[in-house]
C-alpha cells in the first residue's frame, strides 16, 4: 500500500505537470513536457549516469563525514564542560554564515575536485546531526541517570558506563531525527559546491544545460538528483528504524516510560 500511494502521487504530479504545459501552452525552453524530459533522460543516459555517479559519491561521503563530526561534537559537548564553552559558539556560527558565502572559499582551499563538494555537504549535514543528538543526550530521563550513578558510584569509568549504556541509547531517537534531516539536505551541499566550481556532477550538468537552453536536459538531471535524495533518505530511514526498533513510541498522554535496550541499562 505504501508503494501504491507513492506511485499514485508520482503519477498525479506528472499528470499535473503535463496539464500545466498543455493548458498554458508553454514553450519547451520554459517548461518541457514530461515525455520530452523522459526522452532526453533515455537519450543522454550515459552522460547523466557519469555525472550522477560523481554527485552520488559526494553526497554519500559528505553524509558520512558530516554525521561522524556531528556525533563526535555532540558527545564532546555533552561529556566535557570546558569543551561545551568553546564548541557551542562554533556550532551556532557554522549555521549563521550563508552557504553560498563559504562555497567559494572551500573551492579555493580544496580545489575543483570532489573534496570541496564533500566538505560543503559535510558542513550542511553537521549541524542538524550535532544539534539533535546533543538535545537527546541532554534530555535523558533523570531517574535513569540517578539509578545509574547509584549503581556505578566508586567504579572506574563510571561516567563512560553511564554515557554508553544510558545516555546514548536514550538519545538514539533524537539522533535518528537529525540523520533523517541530514539525508534530506545532503544533495544541497554537493550541488552548491558544483555550482560554484566543478568539472563534473549533476550541478555542473544543470548549469551547462541551462546556459544552452537545454531545459529538458536540466530537468532530467534535476529528477535524477531528486531520485538520489529519495533513495538516500529512505535507506537512512530504514536503517535507523531497524537500529532503534526497541524504542517504543508513546503518545504525549501516555505515562508509561520507554524501556532501554538490554545492554546493561536500567529499566
Amino acid at each position: 500500500m505504501r508503494f501504491a500511494r507513492a506511485l499514485a502521487t508520482a503519477v498525479g504530479l506528472l499528470l499535473l505537470w503535463q496539464a500545466v504545459v498543455t493548458l498554458a501552452d508553454l514553450p519547451p525552453y520554459i517548461l518541457p513536457a514530461p515525455l520530452a524530459v523522459l526522452g532526453v533522460w533515455i537519450e543522454r543516459a550515459d552522460t547523466i549516469a557519469d555525472h550522477a555517479f560523481i554527485t552520488a559519491l559526494e553526497m554519500i561521503l559528505g553524509f558520512g563525514l558530516g554525521a561522524a563530526l556531528g556525533i563526535a561534537s555532540a558527545l564532546a559537548v555533552a561529556s566535557f564542560r570546558p569543551v561545551r564553552r568553546w564548541l557551542m559558539p562554533l556550532l551556532v556560527v557554522s549555521q549563521a554564515i550563508p552557504v553560498f558565502a563559504i562555497a567559494p572559499l572551500l573551492v579555493l582551499w580544496f580545489g575543483y575536485g570532489i573534496a570541496s563538494k564533500v566538505a560543503m555537504a559535510a558542513l550542511i549535514i553537521f549541524f542538524p546531526v550535532a544539534a539533535n543528538f546533543l538535545d537527546g543526550l541532554r534530555r535523558t530521563e533523570p531517574g535513569w541517570l540517578d539509578l545509574a550513578h547509584t549503581m556505578t558510584v566508586g567504579r572506574r569509568g563510571a561516567a563512560f558506563r553511564v554515557l554508553w549504556h544510558i545516555r546514548i541509547p536514550a538519545a538514539l531517537p533524537a539522533l535518528a531525527s537529525g540523520l533523517r534531516v541530514a539525508a534530506a539536505v545532503a544533495p544541497i551541499g554537493a550541488i552548491v559546491g558544483e555550482w560554484v566550481g566543478s568539472s563534473a556532477g549533476l550541478g555542473f550538468l544543470m548549469l551547462h544545460a541551462n546556459a544552452r537552453l537545454q531545459i529538458d536536459l536540466m530537468f532530467a538531471a534535476l529528477l535524477t538528483l531528486a531520485l538520489f535524495a529519495l533513495v538516500l533518505y529512505f535507506a537512512v530511514d530504514r536503517s535507523l528504524t531497524a537500529l532503534i526498533a526497541w524504542q517504543r513510541e508513546t503518545l504525549p498522554s501516555d505515562t508509561a516510560t520507554v524501556s532501554l535496550p538490554a545492554t546493561g541499562g536500567a529499566r
